[in-house]
């Protein structure tokens, strides 16, 4: 199996991890008072705001690789399907043209 086959999966992982971690950052130091907050669900709104945030600027500077690696892998895998269409479209092709000769074919017989 390819380190590359789960890349995508790896990488939403990492980053939900982050996010996580982040978040949890952030509600300590709400319930030590370092960042003032609103009791209730707009101040855990607000947290999860300031988590993305950071967490996104942490993810950007810390899973460039893995960010690569998925990249690498939707590529090639658009790459494949784009080659089996059009593989496809080729088989699609020839059965048309060989459906059209017998066709022609029946219709020279008849006349």
């Amino acid at each position: 199996m390819s380190t590359k086959s789960h890349a995508t999966l790896r990488y939403s992982a990492m980053r939900a991890s982050i996010f996580l971690a982040c978040f949890l950052i952030a509600l300590v130091l709400a319930h030590f008072k370092v960042i003032p907050v609103t009791a209730g669900v707009s101040g855990v709104f607000l947290l999860m705001i300031i988590a993305a945030a950071v967490s996104g600027l942490v993810s950007y500077v810390m899973l460039s690789k893995q960010r690569d690696a998925m990249s690498e892998q939707i590529t090639d895998g658009l790459a494949r399907r784009k080659a089996n269409k059009q593989t496809m479209t080729g088989r699609i092709a020839a059965q048309n043209a060989a459906e059209d000769a017998l066709d022609d074919a029946v219709r020279a017989q008849q006349q």
